[in-house]
C-alpha cells in the first residue's frame, strides 16, 4: 500500500508538472513562446556568430576576442558623437559660416590636443599597471561628456567644446593603451599583424553599422545619438574589465625610443662619453615606416576636411551635398577594409615594399585626381586613401614586431600611434584653411604624401634589399 501510494504521488505530481508544463496557459501561451523564441534566434545566433568569429584561432582563450569586442564597442560610440558634432557644427548652418564654427572647433579642440597627444604616450607609459583600469576610465570620461555634449547641443551652450577637447584626450588615451595592450594579447602562431587586422576591422565594422543608427537617432532629436553613445561607453567601461589580468603586467617592459640609431638621440638620452644609450632604439626600418604612414595619416586629415566643405559646396555630379558625402565615406571606409584584409591575407612579407607601394599609389591617385578633376576620381582618391592608410599600418606594426626588441614593443606602438594622430591632426588644419578649390586642394594633398614618399622611400627599400634591419643595440 504504501508502494501504491507513493507511486500515485508520484504520478499525480509528475502529472502535474506535466500538465503545467505542457498546458499552462493553453495553446494561446505556447504560441506566445513560438513567437518569443523566433524573435529571440535572430539576436541570439547573431551573439553567438560573432563571438565565434571575434574568439577564433585561439583569440578566446588568450583574451584577444574581448579586446576585439571592446575595440567594436569604442568605434560604435565615437561614431554616435561624430554623427551628433557633425550635424551640430557642420550641418546645422550654411557653409560660410559651417567653415568658421569648424575652424573655431579646430582652434578650441584640435589645438590643445595636438599639444597634449605627445604627453599621452609617454604619461601612460608610467602607468602599465593600470591598462584595463585606464580604457575604462576613457570609456566612462566619454559616456560623460556625451551626456554634457548632448546639454551643449540642446542649449546652445560654449561648453560644447571643451567637452569635445575632452572626447577627443580620452579617444586618444584608449588607443594609446589599446596599441600596447595588442602585444601582449597574442594567441600562439599568431601574429601581430594579424592581430591588428582584427581588431581594426571590428572597428571598422561596428562603425559602419552605428553610422545609420545615429543618423536615424539624429532625427529624432539633436540629443539622442549622445544618448546612444552614452549607453554604448557605459558598456565598454564593464567590457574593459574583463579583459585578462595580464594586461596590467609590465614584466619585461622598457620604454622605446623613436629614433633609428645611437647618433640621433637627443636629450638625457644621449651619451657624452660616446658610450651606447641605455634605451633600445627602434631602428631605421621602423623610423621610414612610420614617416611614411605620418603622412598617409596627414592625407587622410586633410581629405576629411578639405573635401567635407568642397562636397558640400560643390556637390559630385548629379547628387546632393549629404549623398556626396555619403559616397565618399562609403568609399574611404570600403577601402579601407579591404586594406585591412589584404594586410591579414599578406601577413608580414616585405612590409617596406609594400608600405612604398601604398605610399605610391595614393601620390598616383592623387596626381591623377588633380589633374583629372571628377566625381569618379575624387571617390577614387578616397578609397585609394583608406586602402594605403590600413595597409601602410598594418606593415608598420610587422616592422615593429620584427625590428623592435619584445622589452620595447609596447612602448614602440603607445609612441608611434600619437605620432600618427598628431600627423592627422595636422592635415585637418591644412584642409581646414585651404580655399574651396578642388584641384588646388587635390594637388597640396598629393605634395603631402609626395614629401613622406621621398624622404622614407631609399631607407625603406633600402632595408628591404639588408631583409630587414639589425637587431638594435642595448647598452
Amino acid at each position: 500500500m504504501a508502494a501504491a501510494r507513493s507511486s500515485q504521488g508520484t504520478a499525480g505530481v509528475n502529472g502535474v508538472k506535466g500538465r503545467e508544463r505542457s498546458g499552462g496557459s493553453g495553446p494561446f501561451g505556447g504560441s506566445v513562446r513560438a513567437v518569443g523564441r523566433a524573435l529571440h534566434l535572430p539576436v541570439t545566433g547573431a551573439a553567438r556568430g560573432i563571438r565565434k568569429a571575434t574568439h577564433a584561432h585561439g583569440a578566446g582563450e588568450s583574451g584577444l576576442g574581448k579586446l576585439i569586442e571592446l575595440h567594436a564597442v569604442n568605434g560604435a560610440g565615437d561614431v554616435m558623437i561624430t554623427v551628433a558634432l557633425a550635424s551640430t557644427v557642420f550641418f546645422s548652418v550654411p557653409t560660410d559660416e559651417a567653415r568658421g564654427r569648424v575652424a573655431l572647433y579646430l582652434a578650441i579642440t584640435m589645438a590643445p590636443f595636438t599639444l597634449l597627444a605627445p604627453v599621452i604616450g609617454p604619461l601612460l607609459d608610467r602607468l602599465p599597471h593600470g591598462r584595463r583600469a585606464a580604457m575604462a576610465a576613457a570609456m566612462l570620461a566619454r559616456a560623460l561628456l556625451a551626456l554634457i555634449i548632448s546639454g551643449a547641443v540642446a542649449a546652445g551652450g560654449i561648453e560644447l567644446y571643451p567637452a569635445a577637447l575632452g572626447v577627443l584626450v580620452a579617444s586618444k588615451a584608449y588607443g594609446v593603451v589599446r596599441s600596447a595592450v595588442v602585444p601582449r594579447l597574442l594567441p600562439p602562431r599568431f601574429s601581430l599583424v594579424k592581430a591588428n587586422s582584427r581588431v581594426t576591422l571590428s572597428g571598422l565594422l561596428a562603425t559602419g553599422v552605428a553610422a545609420p543608427i545615429g543618423a536615424g537617432l539624429q532625427t529624432i532629436g539633436p540629443g539622442w545619438p549622445l544618448y546612444g553613445a552614452f549607453v554604448i561607453f557605459i558598456a565598454g567601461t564593464f567590457l574593459s574589465f574583463s579583459l585578462p589580468p595580464k594586461v596590467d603586467s609590465a614584466k619585461g617592459e622598457d620604454v622605446a625610443l623613436l629614433a633609428a640609431d645611437a647618433e640621433h638621440l637627443r636629450g638625457p638620452h644621449r651619451s657624452s662619453t660616446g658610450r651606447r644609450p641605455g634605451l633600445r632604439t627602434v631602428g631605421p626600418a621602423v623610423t621610414h615606416a612610420l614617416g611614411a604612414n605620418a603622412a598617409l595619416r596627414c592625407l587622410s586629415g586633410f581629405l576629411i576636411f578639405f573635401l567635407a566643405f568642397l562636397l558640400r559646396e560643390h556637390p559630385l555630379a548629379g547628387e546632393s551635398a549629404a549623398v556626396s558625402l555619403g559616397i565618399v565615406g562609403v568609399a574611404a571606409g570600403a577601402g579601407n577594409a579591404l586594406g585591412t584584409a589584404v594586410g591579414a591575407w599578406l601577413k608580414s612579407r616585405a612590409p617596406e615594399v609594400i608600405i612604398v607601394t601604398v605610399v605610391a599609389m595614393a601620390l598616383g591617385a592623387a596626381i591623377t585626381a588633380a589633374i583629372f578633376f571628377g566625381a569618379f576620381l575624387v571617390a577614387s582618391l578616397a578609397a585609394v586613401a583608406g586602402f594605403a592608410q590600413a595597409l601602410a599600418k598594418l606593415s608598420l606594426d610587422a616592422l615593429i614586431q620584427r625590428d623592435v626588441p619584445e622589452l620595447v614593443r609596447t612602448s614602440a606602438f603607445a609612441r608611434s600611434e600619437t605620432l600618427l594622430q598628431v600627423a592627422w591632426v595636422l592635415g585637418g588644419a591644412i584642409g581646414i584653411a585651404l580655399p574651396l578649390n578642388g584641384v588646388l586642394g587635390l594637388v597640396v594633398g598629393a605634395v603631402i604624401v609626395a614629401l613622406g614618399w621621398l624622404a622614407t622611400v631609399r631607407g625603406l627599400l633600402a632595408s628591404a634589399r639588408r631583409g630587414g634591419a639589425a637587431k638594435p643595440r642595448v647598452a
